[in-house]
């Protein structure tokens, strides 16, 4: 008899898990263990049915609910080896839980193997990165990116078939994509061994997809990049990712851009910040001093006292804003220069500036 296997193990994801977490869990491992992607590999295959069974009971919240209530009570064995539901209540194979349930409860509004195969499988998303200078990210581009995707097969259309033909309605389960067994009281379904489950089967598989319905391409998207992305903002293209299954929709493209530093600007949030050498004469004096800016240079008052370090902001001459309306800001950071080499002229001043300083900073008055 077949060991107790449960189903949260069987996902890799805790009890307590949401569906979105059994959803990712149950997605990553279905494409891994597909049988479209394992052909002939036995092992695949069975892993594929226990992870389908196991996402077929805990996605449904009814089916969930009975499982943790009477198939997972502490993992409690019944005799056999079977699974314990309560006094008198044994079930000999756990293996066939989700099957079981879903015979069991398919009367309760439940979701079904064949219902999920009917709509198929939402194709994957993907994601690329674009590569751009700083100034094309304050800008805004238009660009062009090669992207590998799988696919509709261009020959049959994503149906498998070869052109001319179509698929045909399974003759073992009539379309269902299961195969129940009567055990006494309930009805024990599996997926169909024809079919795979899909509810329809190809007697002449199109020569360029061998039947599979997909291929790989590479695809070539315009892209807009918007003014003002910074380095690692993701662009959604919905349905621009890989086919899906059985119809289903396509995935969607995420495009995340990669800006390369600038000489002159670092980013902020939508903030720019600019480093502006200023003399120890205009800093004490005050003056009027040059500032680039990503469109010009414009003019800024640096007022008498100015210290090093100090930010001298620039309304709306920073980053456009993605989200809203405007730019932010320009801060002007002061960078206080102090030359290497005096001329005789220049020593003199500023030895009698030192003379006439009322103020020494690390002793207090003169004296």
């Amino acid at each position: 008899m077949a060991s107790v296997k449960d189903l949260y193990e069987t996902l890799g994801v805790a009890r307590g898990a949401g569906q979105d977490e059994i959803k990712k869990a149950y997605r990553k491992l279905a494409r891994q263990h597909h049988p479209d992607n394992n052909p002939g590999d036995a092992a695949a295959e069975e892993r594929f049915k226990e992870v389908q069974t196991a996402y077929d009971v805990l996605s449904d919240p009814e089916k969930r609910k009975q499982y943790d209530r009477f198939g997972a009570a502490n993992g409690r064995p019944g005799p056999g080896g079977g699974f314990n539901f309560g006094e008198g209540f044994d079930i000999g194979d756990l293996g066939d839980l989700g099957d079981i349930f879903g015979g069991l409860f398919s009367n309760m509004g439940g979701r079904g193997r064949a219902q999920q195969q009917q709509r198929g499988q939402r194709g994957r998303d993907v994601e690329v990165e674009v590569r751009l200078s700083f100034e094309d990210s304050l800008h805004g581009v238009e660009t062009k990116i090669p992207v590998e995707l799988e696919t509709a097969c261009r020959e049959c259309g994503g149906s498998g078939a070869k052109p001319g033909t179509a698929p045909t309605l399974c003759p073992e389960c009539h379309g269902r994509g299961v195969v129940s067994q009567s055990q006494g009281l309930f009805a024990l379904s599996q997926p169909c061994p024809r079919c795979r489950g899909n509810g329809t089967v190809i007697e002449d598989p199109c020569p360029n997809c061998r039947g599979t319905g997909r291929e790989r391409r590479t695809k070539r998207y315009t892209v807009k990049i918007p003014a003002g992305v910074k380095d690692g903002s993701r662009i959604r293209l919905r349905g621009k990712g890989e086919a899906g299954y059985g119809g289903a929709e396509a995935g969607d493209l995420y495009v995340v851009t990669r800006v390369a530093p600038s000489k002159t600007f670092t980013r902020r949030g939508d903030d720019l910040v600019v480093d502006v050498p200023v003399t120890y004469p205009e800093a004490a004096l005050g003056a009027k001093v040059e500032v680039p800016t990503p469109e010009g240079p414009v003019t800024v008052k640096v007022k008498p006292g100015t210290t090093d370090g100090t930010l001298l902001r620039v309304k709306g001459k920073g980053a456009p804003r993605l989200k809203g309306s405007g730019r932010g800001d320009l801060l002007a950071r002061v960078k206080l220069t102090v030359p290497k080499k005096l001329t005789k002229r220049e020593r003199e001043a500023i030895e009698a500036l030192q003379k006439a300083a009322p103020v020494n900073p690390r002793e207090g008055r003169a004296s």
